[in-house]
């Protein structure tokens, strides 16, 4: 007894096509609180609230000082004034010049560094508790504190540490921050190192979602370790380098603590900052809308420099 196997129909063309996407509906009030968005609303408010108040509030009402003369007591209305006052000052190129003296040093030293001590511990295989803890307690340290710290250190008398530790190459005593060649990048050594463990344990928390296989192949193909951060590590951080980037470029145009508690922006003027001089404006000459407006131009510094950077960086990002 023989069987014979009937021929499979041809697959028709209507299930080889992918179904047809769906068209977004509109949600109605209705369904929308049904939905638990009304609870959700509610239970966010107070944080929306609380933001709006501390966030917006304070940046509108510096919009509105920019253009006025207060104290904030008595205001009167000046224009544009404020603004030409600022531009007119002298003082002010020599800040922007230093604020981005102090921005190409620390993203020259300290971006790279966070990094390649990541690596460095992700790779080891004993004591990475040890090294991540000793990375990240500088940051422990609150920043006053820590400048006051260093401040012994870079005391210019020869009881001062580092120039005990130079004299005994026979080498000092130096003037350290009284040198104004030599202020900013010694200020920038010690912001990096008070910053840098943050940072640290960023790219660590990163380095754990790297998929191991990767690391496996590539080692299977006899790569060493610097073909595999180049290929495997740098490529699966792109991103989060991208925003880290953005973020320290923005911190760190924004100095202030560091130049004025190790020299106050001298020697002659040689770490004043764009921050440091709007607290002149406000504090030391109290000139509030001179200060607000400088605020305001600094802002819109910023956000000129994010915006570019977005695009800049856009096509990476995605890549």
């Amino acid at each position: 007894m023989s069987s014979t196997l009937a021929p499979l129909p041809p697959a028709s063309l209507d299930s080889a096509t992918p179904p047809p996407v769906p068209r977004h509906r509109r949600v109605s009030w209705r369904s929308w609180q049904r939905g638990g968005g009304l609870a959700a609303l509610v239970i966010a408010l107070p944080g929306i609230l609380v933001f709006v108040f501390f966030s917006w509030i304070p940046i509108g009402r510096s919009l509105v000082m920019a253009f006025q003369k207060t104290n904030f007591i008595d205001s009167s209305w000046v224009g544009w004034a404020n603004f030409s006052y600022v531009l007119s000052d002298p003082t002010l190129a020599l800040a922007v010049r230093n604020t981005l003296w102090f921005t190409v040093l620390s993203i020259v030293i300290g971006f790279p560094l966070p990094l390649f001590l990541a690596v460095f511990m992700a790779e080891l295989r004993r004591r990475r508790g040890i090294f991540t803890i000793l990375a990240y307690l500088p940051t422990v340290i609150p920043p006053i504190a820590a400048i006051l710290l260093w401040r012994t250190f870079y005391d210019p008398s020869p009881n001062g540490t580092f120039n005990q530790i130079a004299g005994m190459f026979g080498l000092g005593p130096f003037l350290w921050l009284n040198s104004p060649q030599a202020a900013m990048p010694l200020i920038v050594v010690e912001a990096v190192w008070a910053g840098f463990g943050g940072t640290v344990i960023i790219y660590i928390a990163a380095l754990v979602g790297v998929r191991t296989e990767l690391y496996e192949a590539a080692e299977l193909d006899g790569a060493g370790i610097w073909r595999r951060v180049w290929h495997v590590t740098l490529p699966q951080l792109r991103g989060i380098i991208i925003v880290l980037l953005l973020l320290q470029i923005i911190g760190v145009m924004q100095v202030f603590s560091e130049p004025y508690v190790f020299t106050g922006g001298g020697p002659n003027n040689a770490t004043v900052t764009v921050l440091m001089l709007i607290f002149r404006y406000g504090f030391e000459q109290n000139n509030y809308g001179a200060a607000t407006a400088l605020s305001v131009l600094l802002a819109l510094a910023l956000g000129i420099v994010s915006v570019i950077y977005h695009f800049a960086t856009r096509k990476v990002a995605q890549s």
